[in-house]
C-alpha cells in the first residue's frame, strides 16, 4: 500500500523548500557581490568547478558515478552547456548592470519557456488552455519588466535585462533535454553536468579573462564565490534531490516562486537595491502565470464552484 504522506508537503518539506528558495535566491545575491571583482567567465568557472568537486567528494563514487560519467559523457557535455555554462554566463554578464532581485525575477520565467519549448519539440506536452493562460500571464509580466529598458535609454540597458531571459530560455531547453537522464540517479546527473561544464569553462576563462593577470579579489568576493559554489550550487542540488524524494517533482517546482522574494530581500537588506513598482507588478504577473501552469490552484477548486 503506498505511503499516504508521499508527495505531500508537510512542515518538514516546507522548511526544506524555503531553505532551497533562500539558497537559490542567494545565488543571485552572491553573484552580484562577486561579479564586481571577478570577470563573469572566471566566476562561472569557479562556481561550477568548486561545486563539482564538492559533489564528487560527497558521492565518493556511489551510484556508479564514474561508469555513468564515462558512458554518457557526450550527453553530460550538452546538458552542462545549456543548463550551466551558457545560462550562468548570461546571468552573470547581466548582473554587471542589474541587481539580484531583477535578475531573479527574469530567471523565474524558466517554466514558461519550458512549456513553450516542450509544445514545439515534444509530442506529449502540448499546450492546454491552462498552460496558454499561464504563459500569457508570465509573458505579460516579462514585457512589464523589460518595457522601461526599451522605451527609456537612461534606464538599465536592454542587453542587461535580456541576458537573464536568454538564460531562462536555455534552462527551458535543458529541461527538455534532461528527460533522457531519467534512468540515471539524479545526484550523478548533477555531478556529471557540473563536471562537464567546468571543463568547458576553464579554457574560456583562461583565454577571455586571463585570470592569472587579475588582482586577488577582496575577502567579501572570495566568501561570495565560496557561498555561490558550495551553498547555492552543491548543497542546493543535494537539498533539491532530497525534497524531490520527499514531496515529488511538482511540489519541488514551487521553489521557483520562492527564489525571487529571497533574492529581492537579500539585495534590499545588504546591497541597498530597490525595485520599482513595475518590477513588482511584473513579478506578480509571472508568479500568477507559474501558479496557473502548476495547476494545483485550479484543481483545488471545489466541484461546481
Amino acid at each position: 500500500m503506498p505511503n499516504a504522506t508521499a508527495n505531500q508537503l508537510n512542515s518538514k518539506t516546507w522548511a526544506l523548500l524555503m531553505l532551497l528558495g533562500l539558497l537559490w535566491g542567494g545565488s543571485f545575491f552572491f553573484a552580484r557581490i562577486a561579479v564586481a571583482h571577478v570577470p563573469p567567465f572566471t566566476l562561472v568557472f569557479l562556481r561550477l568547478s568548486l561545486a563539482a568537486l564538492a559533489l564528487h567528494l560527497y558521492l565518493r563514487g556511489r551510484f556508479g558515478l564514474y561508469g555513468l560519467l564515462k558512458t554518457h559523457w557526450r550527453s553530460f557535455l550538452v546538458l552542462g552547456l545549456i543548463n550551466n555554462a551558457v545560462p550562468h554566463t548570461l546571468i552573470f554578464l547581466g548582473q554587471t548592470q542589474i541587481g539580484a532581485g531583477l535578475a531573479s525575477i527574469l530567471n523565474a520565467t524558466t517554466p514558461i519557456w519550458t512549456v513553450l519549448i516542450a509544445n514545439s519539440l515534444t509530442t506529449d506536452e502540448k499546450l492546454s488552455p491552462a498552460k496558454i493562460a499561464g504563459c500569457l500571464l508570465g509573458l505579460a509580466g516579462t514585457v512589464l519588466l523589460i518595457g522601461p529598458s526599451v522605451l527609456d535609454t537612461s534606464s538599465v540597458p536592454l542587453w542587461a535585462v535580456s541576458l537573464p531571459l536568454l538564460a531562462a530560455i536555455s534552462y527551458g531547453f535543458a529541461g527538455i533535454f534532461g528527460k533522457r537522464f531519467k534512468g540515471i540517479p539524479a545526484p550523478v546527473t548533477a555531478t556529471g553536468q557540473l563536471t562537464a561544464s567546468a571543463m568547458m569553462m576553464l579554457p574560456v576563462s583562461l583565454i577571455v579573462d586571463q585570470p592569472f593577470h587579475l588582482a586577488m579579489p577582496p575577502l567579501s568576493a572570495v566568501l561570495a564565490i565560496l557561498a555561490l559554489a558550495l551553498a547555492s550550487t552543491a548543497f542546493g542540488y543535494i537539498l533539491f534531490f532530497r525534497i524531490m524524494a520527499l514531496a515529488g517533482a511538482t511540489n519541488t517546482s514551487l521553489v521557483t516562486l520562492l527564489v525571487p522574494p529571497s533574492a529581492i530581500l537579500l539585495g534590499a537588506l545588504f546591497l541597498g537595491e530597490r525595485l520599482q513598482l513595475l518590477d513588482f507588478g511584473g513579478m506578480l504577473l509571472i508568479g500568477a502565470g507559474l501558479l496557473v501552469l502548476d495547476g494545483r490552484v485550479l484543481r483545488a477548486r471545489p466541484a461546481g464552484a
